[in-house]
Protein backbone atom coordinates (compact mmCIF):
# COMPACT_ATOMS: atom_id res chain seq x y z
CA UNK A 1 0.00 0.00 0.00
CA UNK A 2 1.33 3.61 -0.98
CA UNK A 3 0.25 6.47 0.36
CA UNK A 4 0.21 10.00 -0.18
CA UNK A 5 -0.79 13.06 2.02
CA UNK A 6 -2.67 16.26 0.45
CA UNK A 7 -1.91 19.47 2.39
CA UNK A 8 -3.83 22.74 1.94
CA UNK A 9 -2.35 26.01 2.82
CA UNK A 10 -4.54 28.90 3.73
CA UNK A 11 -3.09 32.11 1.55
CA UNK A 12 -3.21 34.42 4.42
CA UNK A 13 -2.12 32.49 7.60
CA UNK A 14 0.11 30.16 5.19
CA UNK A 15 -0.55 27.76 7.84
CA UNK A 16 -0.65 24.06 6.48
CA UNK A 17 -3.03 21.48 7.04
CA UNK A 18 -3.31 18.19 5.84
CA UNK A 19 -6.73 17.37 4.34
CA UNK A 20 -6.85 14.46 2.65
CA UNK A 21 -5.10 10.85 2.26
CA UNK A 22 -5.08 9.01 -1.27
CA UNK A 23 -4.23 5.40 -1.35
CA UNK A 24 -3.13 2.88 -3.75
CA UNK A 25 -3.14 -0.82 -3.30
CA UNK A 26 -1.69 -1.70 -6.46
CA UNK A 27 -5.26 -1.75 -8.24
CA UNK A 28 -7.43 1.00 -7.23
CA UNK A 29 -6.65 4.35 -5.39
CA UNK A 30 -8.52 5.71 -2.73
CA UNK A 31 -8.89 9.29 -1.70
CA UNK A 32 -10.55 10.21 1.91
CA UNK A 33 -10.52 13.65 3.75
CA UNK A 34 -8.42 13.91 6.98
CA UNK A 35 -9.28 15.21 10.32
CA UNK A 36 -6.97 17.84 9.65
CA UNK A 37 -9.64 19.02 6.73
CA UNK A 38 -12.38 19.41 9.50
CA UNK A 39 -9.93 21.98 11.41
CA UNK A 40 -8.98 23.47 8.65
CA UNK A 41 -12.87 23.92 7.01
CA UNK A 42 -14.12 25.22 10.95
CA UNK A 43 -11.60 28.26 11.38
CA UNK A 44 -9.30 28.66 8.44
CA UNK A 45 -12.06 28.78 5.73
CA UNK A 46 -11.07 25.42 3.60
CA UNK A 47 -13.20 24.63 0.67
CA UNK A 48 -13.97 20.73 -0.06
CA UNK A 49 -12.25 20.09 -3.38
CA UNK A 50 -15.24 20.28 -6.30
CA UNK A 51 -14.43 16.57 -7.34
CA UNK A 52 -14.58 15.30 -3.60
CA UNK A 53 -17.64 16.95 -2.28
CA UNK A 54 -18.74 14.81 0.53
CA UNK A 55 -16.38 14.76 3.98
CA UNK A 56 -17.62 11.80 5.15
CA UNK A 57 -17.44 9.56 1.79
CA UNK A 58 -14.67 7.22 0.47
CA UNK A 59 -13.95 7.58 -3.03
CA UNK A 60 -12.46 4.97 -5.03
CA UNK A 61 -11.28 4.85 -9.05
CA UNK A 62 -8.99 2.09 -10.87
CA UNK A 63 -8.21 5.09 -12.34
CA UNK A 64 -5.72 8.01 -10.31
CA UNK A 65 -7.73 10.60 -9.55
CA UNK A 66 -7.73 14.03 -12.42
CA UNK A 67 -6.81 16.35 -9.16
CA UNK A 68 -3.79 13.95 -8.80
CA UNK A 69 -3.18 13.48 -12.02
CA UNK A 70 -3.00 16.64 -13.36
CA UNK A 71 -0.18 16.54 -11.79
CA UNK A 72 1.94 14.37 -13.22
CA UNK A 73 4.03 15.44 -16.18
CA UNK A 74 3.17 13.48 -19.66
CA UNK A 75 5.41 11.17 -20.58
CA UNK A 76 4.80 13.21 -23.66
CA UNK A 77 6.72 16.10 -22.77
CA UNK A 78 10.57 16.45 -24.38
CA UNK A 79 11.88 17.86 -20.87
CA UNK A 80 10.09 14.00 -19.13
CA UNK A 81 13.43 12.35 -19.16
CA UNK A 82 14.95 15.70 -17.43
CA UNK A 83 12.20 15.90 -15.28
CA UNK A 84 12.58 11.97 -13.59
CA UNK A 85 16.38 12.95 -13.50
CA UNK A 86 15.54 15.80 -11.56
CA UNK A 87 13.42 13.75 -9.21
CA UNK A 88 16.01 11.39 -8.73
CA UNK A 89 13.86 8.35 -9.85
CA UNK A 90 15.34 5.46 -11.76
CA UNK A 91 12.92 5.26 -15.11
CA UNK A 92 12.00 1.84 -14.63
CA UNK A 93 10.11 2.95 -11.21
CA UNK A 94 8.33 6.29 -12.69
CA UNK A 95 4.93 5.45 -11.74
CA UNK A 96 2.08 8.43 -10.90
CA UNK A 97 2.46 7.97 -6.93
CA UNK A 98 6.44 7.69 -6.70
CA UNK A 99 6.69 11.09 -9.12
CA UNK A 100 3.94 12.91 -6.61
CA UNK A 101 6.25 11.77 -3.87
CA UNK A 102 8.92 13.00 -4.91
CA UNK A 103 7.78 16.56 -6.76
CA UNK A 104 5.33 17.52 -4.14
CA UNK A 105 2.63 17.73 -6.79
CA UNK A 106 2.95 21.68 -6.70
CA UNK A 107 0.93 23.93 -8.89
CA UNK A 108 1.27 27.67 -8.91
CA UNK A 109 -2.52 28.11 -9.48
CA UNK A 110 -3.60 26.68 -6.17
CA UNK A 111 -2.42 26.11 -2.86
CA UNK A 112 -1.73 22.68 -2.23
CA UNK A 113 1.27 19.80 -1.79
CA UNK A 114 1.03 16.49 -1.42
CA UNK A 115 3.57 14.07 0.42
CA UNK A 116 4.46 10.78 0.87
CA UNK A 117 3.39 8.48 4.22
CA UNK A 118 7.26 6.48 4.53
CA UNK A 119 7.11 3.08 5.81
CA UNK A 120 10.25 2.06 8.09
CA UNK A 121 13.18 0.23 6.28
CA UNK A 122 14.39 -3.20 7.24
CA UNK A 123 16.57 -1.48 10.03
CA UNK A 124 13.20 0.60 11.49
CA UNK A 125 14.17 3.61 9.91
CA UNK A 126 12.14 6.52 8.05
CA UNK A 127 13.52 8.23 5.02
CA UNK A 128 11.81 11.30 3.66
CA UNK A 129 12.52 13.18 0.79
CA UNK A 130 11.72 16.89 -0.45
CA UNK A 131 12.93 19.59 -1.86
CA UNK A 132 14.06 22.36 -0.23
CA UNK A 133 11.40 25.23 0.09
CA UNK A 134 11.51 28.96 -0.17
CA UNK A 135 14.43 29.32 -1.89
CA UNK A 136 13.13 33.00 -3.89
CA UNK A 137 13.47 34.23 -0.65
CA UNK A 138 17.16 33.72 -0.49
CA UNK A 139 19.94 36.05 -1.86
CA UNK A 140 21.98 34.66 -4.91
CA UNK A 141 24.64 34.04 -2.27
CA UNK A 142 22.43 30.86 -1.14
CA UNK A 143 22.09 29.81 -4.45
CA UNK A 144 25.86 29.92 -5.36
CA UNK A 145 26.03 27.70 -2.21
CA UNK A 146 23.87 25.20 -3.06
CA UNK A 147 25.56 24.63 -6.35
CA UNK A 148 28.45 23.84 -4.21
CA UNK A 149 26.50 21.17 -2.38
CA UNK A 150 28.16 17.67 -2.47
CA UNK A 151 25.56 14.05 -2.61
CA UNK A 152 25.36 13.01 1.01
CA UNK A 153 26.72 16.26 2.73
CA UNK A 154 25.05 16.73 6.15
CA UNK A 155 22.40 19.87 6.74
CA UNK A 156 21.57 21.31 9.89
CA UNK A 157 17.76 22.55 10.89
CA UNK A 158 17.66 25.87 12.41
CA UNK A 159 14.41 27.69 14.68
CA UNK A 160 13.53 30.39 12.72
CA UNK A 161 11.76 31.49 15.82
CA UNK A 162 11.61 35.25 14.01
CA UNK A 163 9.50 34.23 10.87
CA UNK A 164 6.97 36.19 10.54
CA UNK A 165 4.69 33.27 9.44
CA UNK A 166 5.73 30.61 11.40
CA UNK A 167 7.44 30.95 14.58
CA UNK A 168 8.54 27.25 14.36
CA UNK A 169 9.95 27.31 10.33
CA UNK A 170 13.52 25.13 9.89
CA UNK A 171 16.34 26.65 8.13
CA UNK A 172 18.48 24.22 6.38
CA UNK A 173 21.98 25.41 7.24
CA UNK A 174 25.52 24.29 5.73
CA UNK A 175 28.10 23.47 7.88
CA UNK A 176 29.74 26.95 6.90
CA UNK A 177 26.58 28.93 8.34
CA UNK A 178 24.78 29.18 4.67
CA UNK A 179 20.97 28.99 5.00
CA UNK A 180 20.00 26.98 1.22
CA UNK A 181 16.29 26.55 2.03
CA UNK A 182 13.42 25.65 4.39
CA UNK A 183 12.36 22.08 5.58
CA UNK A 184 8.80 21.78 4.60
CA UNK A 185 6.02 22.63 7.03
CA UNK A 186 3.95 19.85 7.00
CA UNK A 187 7.22 17.42 8.34
CA UNK A 188 8.13 20.52 10.76
CA UNK A 189 5.92 19.05 13.60
CA UNK A 190 7.21 15.55 13.45
CA UNK A 191 10.76 16.69 13.33
CA UNK A 192 10.34 19.02 16.55
CA UNK A 193 9.16 16.20 18.22
CA UNK A 194 11.88 13.84 17.55
CA UNK A 195 14.50 16.56 17.68
CA UNK A 196 13.59 17.25 21.41
CA UNK A 197 13.43 13.59 22.27
CA UNK A 198 16.72 13.19 21.04
CA UNK A 199 18.45 15.16 18.48
CA UNK A 200 20.86 12.07 17.23
CA UNK A 201 17.76 10.30 16.22
CA UNK A 202 17.37 13.11 12.94
CA UNK A 203 19.74 13.77 9.83
CA UNK A 204 19.23 15.95 6.95
CA UNK A 205 21.42 15.34 3.99
CA UNK A 206 21.94 16.57 0.26
CA UNK A 207 20.32 13.94 -2.00
CA UNK A 208 20.88 15.74 -5.11
CA UNK A 209 21.44 18.83 -6.51
CA UNK A 210 20.05 20.26 -9.84
CA UNK A 211 21.68 22.41 -12.07
CA UNK A 212 20.03 24.72 -14.38
CA UNK A 213 18.11 24.71 -16.16
CA UNK A 214 16.02 22.98 -13.46
CA UNK A 215 13.24 25.37 -11.65
CA UNK A 216 14.07 26.77 -8.10
CA UNK A 217 11.96 24.64 -6.60
CA UNK A 218 13.47 21.37 -7.72
CA UNK A 219 17.01 22.65 -7.13
CA UNK A 220 17.85 20.68 -3.60
CA UNK A 221 16.57 17.64 -3.21
CA UNK A 222 17.33 16.91 0.00
CA UNK A 223 16.54 13.61 2.59
CA UNK A 224 15.51 12.97 6.12
CA UNK A 225 16.50 10.13 8.41
CA UNK A 226 14.96 9.55 11.35
CA UNK A 227 15.12 6.53 13.75
CA UNK A 228 11.46 4.78 14.33
CA UNK A 229 10.81 5.12 18.19
CA UNK A 230 7.15 5.89 19.99
CA UNK A 231 7.40 9.17 19.07
CA UNK A 232 8.62 9.02 15.71
CA UNK A 233 5.96 7.20 13.33
CA UNK A 234 5.39 10.44 11.43
CA UNK A 235 2.08 11.72 10.45
CA UNK A 236 0.43 10.37 12.76
CA UNK A 237 -1.28 12.94 14.95
CA UNK A 238 -4.97 13.14 14.90
CA UNK A 239 -4.75 15.72 12.16
CA UNK A 240 -4.01 12.85 9.60
CA UNK A 241 -6.33 10.36 10.74
CA UNK A 242 -9.09 9.54 7.89
CA UNK A 243 -12.35 10.94 8.80
CA UNK A 244 -14.15 8.18 7.42
CA UNK A 245 -11.97 4.73 7.66
CA UNK A 246 -14.81 2.10 6.25
CA UNK A 247 -14.38 0.49 2.41
CA UNK A 248 -17.31 0.83 0.16
CA UNK A 249 -18.66 -2.01 -1.38
CA UNK A 250 -16.87 -2.92 -5.21
CA UNK A 251 -19.82 -2.33 -7.02
CA UNK A 252 -20.32 1.17 -5.72
CA UNK A 253 -16.48 2.28 -7.10
CA UNK A 254 -16.08 4.72 -9.39
CA UNK A 255 -13.81 3.49 -11.98
CA UNK A 256 -12.47 6.35 -13.98
CA UNK A 257 -13.90 8.86 -11.91
CA UNK A 258 -13.56 12.35 -13.43
CA UNK A 259 -16.53 14.49 -11.55
CA UNK A 260 -16.17 17.88 -12.81
CA UNK A 261 -13.66 20.48 -12.61
CA UNK A 262 -10.82 20.71 -10.40
CA UNK A 263 -9.48 23.29 -8.04
CA UNK A 264 -6.02 23.71 -9.05
CA UNK A 265 -2.83 22.82 -6.50
CA UNK A 266 -0.86 25.88 -5.51
CA UNK A 267 1.59 26.95 -2.39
Amino acid sequence: MKTLFLAWQNPKSRAWFPVGRLSFDGEDYQFVYTQGAKEAQANFGFQLVYSFPDLNRVYTSAELFPLFSNRVMRRSRPDYKNYIQWLNIPESEDDPISILSRSGGRKVTDHYEVFPCPEPDENGLYHIHFFAHGLRHFPPSATARIHQLQNQELLYLTLDFQNPYHSRALLLRTNDNYNVGYCPRYIVDDIFQGNNKNPALVKVQVEKVNPVPAPLQLRLLCRITAEGHDYFPPFSSQQYQPIVTDEIPTDNKQVGHKVGSLLGLDL
